[in-house]
């Protein structure tokens, strides 16, 4: 593994854990107005709401859709605030891995 795919690679996941950590650090032992508070405007409340059930809309979407999320790990609408927070940016660091590894000789 070449040394800037290392620096992707390490780069991510202490991004990701720093994003998640942050998040937990608001949400857990926080009511469900809590966690709304804490991420409102986020691009995990914006994921979280497109898992939402059908047929709700705003902060009930993204109530529901945080603990459809969270639920898939055992947890409730905390942990789903956690996952859809960390989310982004574990992706994107996948997609910035696999380019350099496109490219990388």
């Amino acid at each position: 593994m070449s040394n800037g795919k290392k620096i992707i690679k390490n780069g991510t996941t202490l991004a990701t854990a720093g994003v998640a950590g942050t998040t937990a650090s608001s949400v857990v032992g926080a009511s469900a107005a809590g966690i709304m508070s804490a991420t409102a405007g986020t691009t995990g409340a914006a994921l979280a709401s497109t898992a939402g059930a059908t047929g709700l809309a705003g902060g009930a979407a993204t109530a529901s859709g945080m603990a459809t999320v969270g639920s898939a790990v055992g947890g409730g609408m905390a942990a789903g605030a956690i996952i859809t927070a960390a989310a982004p940016v574990a992706i994107l660091g996948a997609i910035g891995y696999g380019i350099f590894s496109f490219f990388d000789d």
